[in-house]
Order: structure tokens, then C-alpha cells, then sequence
């Protein structure tokens, strides 16, 4: 269940006010609502999203991932049968998204029986084509980034996000990709000579024995046939003369047969017309009988009475039989294995020159992939410096002192036969995302050297430095809406204050949802859910309210361990309220709200 915020309150300050007409992002694509039913706890609910910073909040166990659990099932990712609610046969989550002239709706169904559903729009889809076209508009981010950000290989991959260097990276692939294939067949054509002598001592043997076969395809059957017909020549030459005396014996045979009823037709058919389909059936039966009698007598005549001729036909099928045995199936694939043999033979006559050849284009590829990677490598230092100064300055605002955090570049040397370019003087290896190592490194305590952040940030301070990287990255970004989903964890109240700031810095530019435990980070929204876990008709069901001000105070306060009617606390989430309210409306006051 939602509720509405109200809408004016005598008791609001000027700051407040001004902090509420802070200008956010109206870019086409932000989540506009999210229906969900029968999703675990959740029975029903329906979810209205402001444009700017969205806080979720609530106790532990009520649900708050899951609602982003729901978000991830309208945008394409794998469906889990236990996510359907106990009693329930199918879980449904809806999102519509901002479009104009209408918005776009995506809809997922997950049944128990494991068949899924989805819908886009009214059109019947697949997963994966929700997660192609809704997938863009929403951008997840959860505590396993921060994992993630350890991993130097996806330092690398944000930095060259950051920097826009998709196309020297393709280009930087694809050199690579052109020297590796050159390579292998550099590598395929460097044959021991002895080998080489024997394969095509080989090939030209098979491909010499085949060609001067001259097969036809089909002559192995032929030949057969007629070796089993000349068996029983005697007997097949004795009933072709008795067929052929059937059918044409003067008086006796068919074919006058055949003639007289004719001639007798044609007389009736001259009394009754209706003898006439007798008559031309008569005349066709007389030539059919005529052209058997000649086909008998042809067909006796080809049957080979010759022992000469016969034992060459038994030695030709003996030849035959033997490439069959050794190069293919049937003719056909006899034929192709000699053209196949020819090519290869001709290939290693000519192996000297290819490889020759071969080894001047690895030389020439290798230019390119220097070229092309020293290039890729030059951006990268430029965004490194950028980025260097980009994330410190936002990790100022989150409590970090100056020149605390940078992007350092090295290049890996080549070691002992293994394939380099020449980079400044220095053999370097490389692959296909190019030459460099990148390693985001931290020196939070002063007078030390900064270190990789695998080997020195603690949690809070890692998660801290994913949000400032996030932060940076996605302003350079077009992903309508950014979720984080309790990238808080290790953080104390300290740290919280300026972590809020930041979300709410970044919601000018993009729609933000963010799953939260800290009340510093919640005073900061522009709309604050509440989530709870409640009972009803003896099953425990989750809800979600949209709190006006005075229940935002209350949940505060609750957040900062006050129990129910617990003045103190109370007044400390009315000061923190206040105090955010404040900064915000100062800033929007300065024009420094972006």
C-alpha cells in the first residue's frame, strides 16, 4: 500500500521549501511505478516514484531488497520459482517507465510450475529481450560491486568507460585479433622440412592414384549390375527371345494380336461411336506392345557374353573398391579427397613462401597493435588523470582528505619469447584489451603511500569509494534511473551524512532508489518509502507507505534507535531532517545544486 505525502505544511522552513523545488532529472526512461503481487511476502502492492532521490527504508527482514529483487524481474534477469508466494500460482511484477507519447510497461510473470512470462508493452516477449530494450533504462548496483571494485581488470573496464574509449578498445581488439590469426598460420606453416617431405610425397601418391582412375560417380553400381546380368546371360538371352517371339510371332504373337482387334474396333466404331475410346486405346496398346518387343530385344543384345570383357569389368570394380576402401564412402568422395589432396600438395610446394610471407606480416601486424595500443594507452592516461581528480574531489564531500585517491597505469614488461611490442624503448606485452594494468590505489591515512584498494581499504571506506566511482561514472552516463541497494553497509553515522549529500547530487541528473539502513542517508530523499512486515489473516504480509514529513520524523527516529514516543529521538530526526532540508536549500540557493 502506498501513501501520498502532503503536500503543504505550515510548520516547513524557508530551506525546506526551497530544498522541494530542487530541479531533478526529467529524462525520458526513469521508473515511473512498480506493481508487484504474490511476490514472497509482498501480497500486493503498487509504488509511485519521484524523479529525484527515492529511500528505502525499514526494519530488517521486511523486504526492502526484495523490492529491487521485483525490479530485476521486469528487466530481463533470471527468474527463481521460490520467489512465488506460498499459496500463490504465479508472481507478477509490473514497472512503467517514462515515454513519450506513452509509457512503456514491462511485465513479468513467474509461475511455480518454473515457465515464465513477459510482456512488453502488449506484445508477448522473451526474458531476454526485456533485458535487451528494458535492461538499459535501470542501472542496479549492490554490496557485491564493492567486490567487484577490487577486481584491477574492472578498474580497468570503468576507466575506459569513463574515458569513452570504446572504439580504440575495438580497435585495439581487432589488431590483435589480426596478428593472432597471421600467427597461427605462421605457427601452422612452420613444418619440419623431413615432414614436409613425407605429407607431400603422400598427397601427390594419393592425388596421382585418383586422378588416374577417372572415376565417374555412380560406376562402381553400374559396373556391378552388369557383371550380375552377365552371370545369367544364357538365361536372360533364352527369355528375351521367348518374350520378344510372344510379342511379335507372326499370326501367334501379341503385336497381331493386338492389330486384328484394332482393325475390328474401327469397324464398330464406324457403326457405334462409341466404340471409339476402344479403338484409340487399341492403337496406343499396339505401340506399347511394338516398343517392348524392341526393348526386350536391345536389352538382350547389351548382356556381355565377352570373358575379356568381363574379367576388364571385374578389374576396373576391383580398382574401384580399392580407393573406396581408402579415400571415401562412393565415387563422389573419392573424387573430393584427390582435389583435396591436390590443394594441399600445392600449398606445401609453395610452404617456403608462405612462410616467409607470414612472418613479414607479423612484423607489420605487431606495428599495428603498438600503434593502436599506444593509442588506447594515451587516453587512458588522460582519463586516469581525470578520473584521479574527479573521484577525489567526491570522496572530499564524503569525508576523505585531498589527493587521496588515484588511477595508476603500468605495462606489464614481456617475459623470454613471449610476443611484445615496442612501447617507448620497452618490450611490453600485451593482449586484447591492449598494454596497461590499471589499479585504482587509496591513502586514506596521511604521510602513507597510497596502495591498491585490495590490499588497504576497509569496508566502510571501500564502500565509500565505490559510491564516489559510481557517482563519477554515472554523470557521465545516460542510464535513466540508478539503483543502489544498501551500498551503505560498513558505513557509520559519521560517514553517512556526506554519503546522502552525494545521492542526492547525483538524483539531479538521474532518478536514484536507495535501499538504506542509515537515517543520515534518508533524511537526504526526495521521497521516502517505509517498509514493514504486518500480519493479516494469520499470514505475515509486507507493505510500503510513502511518508509525509511528520512520518518520515517518526521513522527517523526510529532509525536512530528511538523507540515509539521517544522525545529525544524524535527531536534529533526532526534536527536531522532540518539540517538536510537546510544544506539543500542553501545549495539550490547558490545555484550549485549540480
Amino acid at each position: 500500500m502506498t501513501r501520498s505525502p502532503e503536500r503543504s505544511e505550515p510548520d516547513r522552513s524557508n530551506a525546506a521549501a526551497a530544498s522541494e523545488r530542487a530541479p531533478v532529472s526529467t529524462a525520458a526512461g526513469r521508473l515511473l511505478e512498480l506493481t508487484v503481487s504474490d511476490l514472497a511476502l509482498i501480497d500486493r502492492l503498487r509504488l509511485t516514484f519521484d524523479a529525484g532521490l527515492n529511500v528505502i527504508t525499514g526494519e530488517t527482514g521486511a523486504g526492502k531488497s526484495l523490492l529491487i529483487d521485483a525490479l530485476g524481474l521486469a528487466l530481463g534477469t533470471r527468474a527463481d520459482t521460490t520467489l512465488v508466494r506460498h499459496g500463490a500460482d504465479v508472481a507478477r511484477v509490473e514497472a512503467l517507465f517514462d515515454r513519450i507519447p506513452e509509457p512503456l510497461i514491462a511485465v513479468r510473470e513467474v509461475a511455480t510450475t518454473g515457465r515464465s512470462m513477459a510482456r512488453l508493452d502488449d506484445s508477448a516477449v522473451t526474458a531476454a529481450r526485456l533485458a535487451e530494450d528494458v535492461g538499459p533504462l535501470v542501472e542496479i548496483h549492490g554490496q557485491h560491486d564493492q567486490g567487484r571494485l577490487l577486481d584491477e581488470r574492472w578498474q580497468r573496464e570503468l576507466l575506459d568507460g569513463f574515458g569513452g574509449h570504446e572504439g580504440l578498445r575495438e580497435a585495439a581488439a581487432d589488431a590483435v585479433a589480426r596478428w593472432r590469426e597471421n600467427r597461427a598460420a605462421l605457427d601452422a606453416a612452420a613444418l619440419d622440412p623431413r615432414e614436409v617431405a613425407r605429407r607431400l610425397d603422400l598427397l601427390e601418391h594419393e592425388s596421382a592414384e585418383i586422378a588416374s582412375a577417372r572415376l565417374r560417380p555412380g560406376e562402381a553400381e553400374a559396373i556391378r549390375a552388369r557383371l550380375t546380368a552377365a552371370q545369367h546371360g544364357e538365361a536372360i538371352a533364352r527369355g528375351a527371345a521367348t518374350l520378344h517371339e510372344a510379342l511379335t510371332a507372326d499370326g501367334a504373337g501379341a503385336r497381331d494380336a493386338t492389330a486384328t482387334a484394332l482393325h475390328e474396333a474401327r469397324g464398330l466404331a464406324r457403326l457405334d461411336p462409341r466404340f471409339e475410346p476402344l479403338a484409340d486405346r487399341l492403337l496406343g496398346l499396339e505401340a506399347e506392345v511394338a516398343d517392348v518387343a524392341d526393348e526386350a530385344r536391345r536389352l538382350a543384345e547389351t548382356i556381355d557374353h565377352d570373358p575379356g570383357a568381363l574379367a576388364e569389368l571385374d578389374a576396373r570394380l576391383g580398382i574401384i573398391h580399392g580407393l573406396l576402401r581408402r579415400y571415401g564412402d562412393d565415387e563422389a568422395a573419392v573424387i573430393d579427397h584427390g582435389l583435396r589432396a591436390t590443394a594441399e600438395a600445392e600449398r606445401l610446394r609453395g610452404l617456403d613462401e608462405e612462410r616467409a610471407r607470414r612472418q613479414r606480416a607479423d612484423a607489420e601486424r605487431l606495428v599495428e597493435v603498438a600503434a593502436v595500443t599506444a593509442a588506447l594507452s594515451s587516453a587512458r592516461q588522460a582519463a586516469a588523470t581525470a578520473l584521479t581528480a574527479a573521484v577525489g574531489e567526491a570522496l572530499e564531500e564524503l569525508g576523505f582528505p585531498t589527493g587521496v585517491f588515484e588511477v595508476g597505469l603500468g605495462r606489464r614488461p614481456a617475459g623470454a619469447g613471449e610476443p611484445a611490442v615496442e612501447l617507448g624503448g620497452d618490450a611490453v606485452a600485451f593482449d586484447s584489451t591492449g598494454v596497461d594494468q590499471v589499479v585504482y590505489r587509496l591513502a586514506p591515512n596521511a604521510g602513507e603511500p597510497p596502495r591498491p584498494l585490495a590490499r588497504i581499504a576497509s569496508g566502510g571506506e571501500l564502500s565509500r569509494v565505490a559510491l564516489a566511482v559510481k557517482r563519477i561514472l554515472a554523470e557521465a552516463d545516460e542510464t535513466p534511473t540508478l539503483v543502489f541497494d544498501e551500498v551503505d553497509t560498513g558505513i557509520g553515522g559519521r560517514s553517512a551524512d556526506p554519503i546522502g549529500r552525494s545521492l542526492w547530487s547525483l538524483a539531479r541528473r538521474h532518478q536514484v532508489l536507495c535501499v538504506t539502513h542509515l537515517p543520515q542517508i534518508a533524511a537526504h530523499a526526495d521521497a521516502h518509502f517505509r517498509i514493514t512486515k504486518r500480519e493479516r489473516d494469520g499470514r505475515t504480509v509486507t507493505q510500503v507507505e510513502r511518508l509525509d514529513r511528520e512520518g518520515r520524523i517518526v521513522e527517523l527516529a526510529a532509525m536512530l534507535g528511538g523507540g515509539p514516543g521517544d522525545a529525544a529521538a524524535l527531536a534529533s530526526a526532526r534536527e536531522l531532517l532540518d539540517r538536510a532540508e537546510a544544506w539543500r536549500g542553501q545549495l539550490i540557493g547558490a545555484g550549485r545544486e549540480r
